[in-house]
């Protein structure tokens, strides 16, 4: 029956199906031993940007998401880090087309009424099932590479008492991951760069003996190297000596001082170098839009005044949100040119399997009278349980070289550095309806399948 048509039809039908097999989903990551993977085997290292528009969820607005997702992929990223999400929208589009550049997400889970809180610390059961509903939205897309349970929580020289409640939530989050039948989606938390802190909170959210109440990897928001400064001098050497034999992956979860413009990236090449590629995984940038901070790597237009911004659409602080993405000079060719250059290899997964049996979690930290005051032996928090102690923390130092690290530009930040990912902000445009309907995915799937089952036989026939 198949005679009757055209065999230029039949080499249409069959080039398209073969061009379909060649578009192979995103690998995923997991975190194995200290450091991530691929699903094929090869050691995965973050070269991120920190992308959040507005408070408003970023991942959205299919249309922009492209025109983003595009030039991050010739900045060479194949991470962001987004702050908040809404959980009740649609993201398969904002999704699909950054998994089509090669970029994958981490995603924090707490929002702005959600968050755990240093000053009176709890986890109850409110805040954890607004986490599992944004892990419920996420776990399914393949380019999720992990979800942070918290952002610089602690940012006080003795606010150690809420540790044990950001490890009770990693904790409960993983239990809850675990309980659904998700994939083993890493589960980790990012802190603030505080010298008091470090590395005991570092060592206390992963010394557990067992691994259900550690988190799946450590990230850090670090700004201590600044214009010209040098691995030691700039405090890298100490951050590497503090994560030399740590039991779980991480990295920079933010990073990129601008108090010496222009930036030059230089702490990229310490990153992805010899001294500090076999310990650490990576890093994300801060940040990807243009702001009163001039942390951006691109804008979407020049900055207005207060009055025109006022009723312009899209307009938040003075700065267009959305729009075609220009690169920020020479920022945006700095960070390039060094990313470019450093390709780390790592190891595969199956050579680093049969060291995987012999890592330990480091000690967990003695407590300590006016310093570190967790008592290592005490059990995590339950779920609702409230700190019952008063806390007297005061502001700590961050940093610990000479690089003066203007410090991270995120809600509860200890530096200047100001972002559309704090607080809300006032006028802050609302979502963008999606271009992509609940199902397409489902639907094109389906599609793919039979093409694919069909251009089979097709080859085989012909």
């Amino acid at each position: 029956m198949f005679a009757r048509f055209p065999s230029l039809a039949w080499a249409g039908l069959l080039a398209l199906g073969l061009q379909a097999t060649q578009v192979a989903a995103i690998s995923k990551i997991s975190a194995v031993g200290s450091k991530f993977f691929t699903a094929d085997g090869d050691q995965f290292f973050v070269k991120g940007v920190a992308y959040q528009l507005t408070d408003n969820d970023p991942l959205v607005d299919t249309a922009q998401c492209k025109l983003d997702a595009a030039l991050m992929k010739e900045l060479g990223a194949n991470t962001i880090r987004v702050y908040h999400v809404d959980p009740t929208e649609d993201h398969d589009g904002c999704m699909s087309a950054f998994e089509s550049a090669g970029i994958y997400l981490f995603v924090d889970l707490e929002t702005f009424d959600s968050s755990i809180s240093q000053s009176n610390p709890y986890w109850n059961s409110t805040q954890l099932k607004a986490y599992e509903a944004v892990l419920d939205t996420f776990h399914d897309y393949d380019n999720l590479a992990g979800v942070l349970i918290g952002n610089e929580v602690l940012t006080m020289t003795n606010g150690s008492w809420a540790a044990p409640y950001v490890k009770a939530a990693a904790r409960d989050v993983k239990a809850y991951r675990d309980s659904k039948g998700y994939r083993k989606i890493p589960v980790g938390y990012a802190a603030a760069d505080i010298a008091s802190l470090r590395p005991m909170l570092q060592d206390y959210l992963a010394c557990s003996a067992n691994s259900s109440e550690n988190i799946d990897f450590y990230s850090l928001n670090a700004y201590e190297w600044c214009g010209d400064n040098t691995y030691s001098g700039s405090g890298y050497s100490m951050l590497q000596k503090n994560a030399t034999g740590y039991s779980v992956p991480i990295f920079f979860s933010e990073t990129g001082c601008n108090s010496a413009p222009p930036r030059t990236f230089q702490d990229q090449n310490a990153i992805f170098g010899p001294e500090m590629s076999d310990t650490w995984s990576g890093a994300i940038i801060y940040e990807w839009i243009e702001e009163a901070n001039k942390y951006g790597l691109i804008s979407y237009g020049p900055s207005l005044a207060a009055t025109a911004a006022a009723t312009a659409t899209d307009i938040v602080g003075g700065f267009t949100r959305r729009g075609t993405p220009t690169p920020i000079s020479p920022d945006f060719s700095n960070l390039k040119s060094v990313w470019k250059t450093l390709t780390p290899s790592g190891v595969k997964l199956s050579e680093y399997t049969a060291s995987v049996s012999s890592i330990t979690p480091l000690a967990c930290p003695a407590s300590t009278s006016g310093g570190w005051e967790v008592d290592p032996s005490s059990p995590l928090p339950t779920l609702d349980q409230t700190a019952t102690a008063a806390g007297s923390g005061s502001t700590g130092t961050s940093g610990s070289g000479s690089g003066n690290g203007s410090g991270s530009g995120t809600a509860g930040s200890t530096g200047a550095a100001s972002t559309s990912s704090g607080a809300a902000a006032p006028g802050a445009r609302a979502p963008m309806a999606t271009i992509f309907a609940q199902g397409t995915a489902s639907a094109a799937f389906v599609a793919y399948s039979a093409l694919v089952g069909f251009t089979g036989f097709m080859a085989w026939w012909l």
